[in-house]
């Protein structure tokens, strides 16, 4: 919900989405909760959001949803949302 980036089921985050800018440099990233162990969470304020959880796709869909069952499916829409070409760090040239 606006303001908060990422991915959200209900006021639990799913996705999280950070861009940082400084020292004329841009760093970027993405976190997407497959089977993540969440207790980690119950320790600290997510993202700095007080009143707000966090969730995985394992959690939410009540099976083990591992990152290899994901990473196609995640790369090819975020490539065709993106309308961009990956290129893996393994691919030649």
């Amino acid at each position: 919900p606006p303001p908060f980036t990422g991915v959200w089921m209900g006021d639990s985050k799913l996705c999280a989405i950070g861009v940082h800018c400084g020292n004329h440099i841009t760093s970027h990233g993405l976190a997407l909760n497959c089977c993540t162990d969440l207790t980690w969470f119950e320790h600290i304020v997510p993202c700095g959001l007080e009143g707000k959880g966090v969730t995985s796709l394992s959690h939410e869909l009540g099976q083990h949803v591992t990152v290899s069952h994901v990473l196609e499916p995640f790369l090819d829409s975020f490539q065709e949302v993106f309308d961009c070409t990956l290129v893996s760090s393994e691919d030649p040239g």
